[in-house]
């Protein structure tokens, strides 16, 4: 399994990366784990979405939608695939709702039941949207970020209207916005030391909730338990150690807080379906041999630097 950890330290003052990704040929299952919320788009070719208990098996013009922090991955069918792919952080979106419902929701369902391109005209939509945004990323005249929000909403609006939500339960899928600037004090402060053992009744007080209000507000928004999250923040942690250094197991259980290398083990085994081992020794060969390539991309570094072209028109 060959493995990818993404971090493009977005910001609220930068809170958005894109890029169209070609895959030169055929190549194992890549796997993937960022802070960011995930929209993304075949442009061309046939591809496998892997999320936990599910495959999404996609064409051209099909969509998938990816939670923060979550585990998933990638397998390109043909040669020369290409996908839009588009991360950003939950404030880049805001409080936009569609007929009542929140953006957020169709995050927080689980993968199974999240919205998905039904019909050949919803996937021609999807393109003619995808290829705007791809235009946009790339010439970045004035207002293009404000355009690509838009196009996130439209790509997301768009969706909304073929999707039946989650009947509300114990975990109650109507998601508010209002309740995520709630609980974001403690997101950031795991995403900013994911090693730390945060206990519910710290991170309920660092929103000012009581613990059952937090517990209840965090899993409506993330559509996970606090705990759980806290679990995907620390493998993501272990899995950017093991392909960026070259600490043993044992020493990287330790620095992230596990019992010992066998706990770890059995967690990382568990998220990312490999040994931490293997997952290193794959990692390692992905520079000589990736089977992808990320043809144009758009990070945080761009935001303030338009192209040549843009600034002689």
């Amino acid at each position: 399994m060959l493995a990818r950890v993404e971090d493009y330290h977005l910001t609220a003052a930068r809170p958005f990366h894109g890029g169209v990704v070609e895959h030169l040929h055929p190549a194992p299952l890549g796997t993937d784990v960022h802070q960011a919320f995930e929209v993304g788009v075949l442009l061309s070719g046939q591809e496998e979405r892997h999320f936990e208990d599910l495959v999404l098996h996609l064409d051209t013009g099909d969509m998938w939608l990816c939670c923060a922090w979550e585990p998933h991955g990638w397998r390109a069918k043909e040669s020369t695939t290409q996908e839009l792919v588009l991360q950003f952080l939950p404030d880049f979106l805001g409080e936009e709702t569609f007929e009542g419902v929140s953006w957020l929701s169709m995050f927080s369902a689980p993968p199974a039941e999240r919205p998905r391109a039904t019909s050949d005209e919803t996937r021609q939509q999807a393109l003619a949207i995808a290829h705007e945004l791809r235009r946009e990323m790339r010439d970045r005249h004035r207002g293009w970020l404000a355009a690509v929000r838009l196009g996130i909403l439209r790509l997301l609006l768009m969706l909304s209207r073929e999707w039946e939500p989650p009947e509300q339960g114990s975990q109650g899928y109507a998601v508010r916005m209002s309740n995520l600037a709630k609980v974001m004090p403690a997101v950031r402060l795991v995403q900013s030391h994911p090693t730390r053992r945060l206990s519910l009744a710290e991170a309920a007080a660092t929103c000012g909730l009581s613990v059952s209000q937090f517990g209840y507000v965090f899993r409506n928004v993330m559509g996970m338990s606090f705990g759980k999250f806290c679990m995907r923040a620390r493998l993501a942690y272990v899995a950017q150690l093991l392909l960026g250094t070259n600490l043993s197991v044992e020493a990287i259980a330790q620095e992230t807080g596990f019992a010992d290398a066998s706990h770890l083990h059995h967690a990382f085994a568990q998220t990312y379906g490999s040994t931490p081992a293997r997952y290193r020794t794959d990692g390692q060969r992905l520079p000589e041999a990736p089977g992808y390539t990320e043809i144009e991309t758009l990070g945080p570094e761009d935001y303030e630097t338009p192209p040549a072209q843009s600034q002689q028109t």
